[in-house]
């Protein structure tokens, strides 16, 4: 079964998208990790779906670009087991909380 995965990154303190985020995608090779790809969030705050392989997923955020030098949280990482089929892993900030959830 094929796999995509995309995310979405909503700056809730301001209440506006997060354009302009690099987020870092790796997946895990036995106890290591292995780069996958870069992708930048757009305007809307998107990274529309792309491709990938099934098992354990690591998104890294840079949360510290957007939110500035004295971030509490100058990165996020999330990690998730996807299977097949198409799995949305969005990101909501601000700046001394996040959270995150498997959206459609």
């Amino acid at each position: 079964m094929s796999l995509t995965l995309s995310t979405h990154v909503l700056d809730t303190a301001v209440g506006r998208p997060a354009a302009g985020l690099r987020v870092r995608h790796e997946r895990r090779d036995g106890d290591t990790w292995v780069p996958v790809g870069e992708h930048t969030t757009d305007d809307d705050g998107r990274v529309p779906g792309w491709a990938a392989e099934p098992g354990e997923h690591r998104f890294t955020f840079d949360t510290g670009a957007h939110l500035g030098p004295d971030a509490f949280y100058p990165e996020v990482s999330v990690v998730f087991r996807a299977a097949g089929g198409h799995y949305h892993v969005p990101l909501l900030l601000s700046p001394f909380g996040y959270s995150t959830y498997r959206g459609s």
